[in-house]
């Protein structure tokens, strides 16, 4: 597992897990991250994450079929 940091300058009104869920939302849209692995790296369960990324407006459908059914199981 690789591990990364970022300085961001505090006159960014911006907490560590809307970072967090910036980055997964965006792998996840790229399909670099399956919902499962998104979910992990912001600390939150899947369902929450799926529920969550409409505000960063991405699809939770961007997985095919038998990977988002796939994902799902393996909760």
């Amino acid at each position: 597992m690789r591990h990364l940091t970022i300085d961001i300058p505090d006159s960014v009104d911006i907490d560590d897990r809307e970072i967090l869920m910036l980055l997964a939302s965006k792998l996840y849209e790229q399909g670099k991250f399956s919902l499962g692995q998104a979910a992990a790296l912001v600390g939150i369960s899947k369902r929450t994450f799926a529920e969550l990324l409409g505000k960063y407006n991405v699809s939770i459908f961007n997985a095919s079929p038998s990977d988002l059914s796939d994902d799902l199981n393996n909760e």
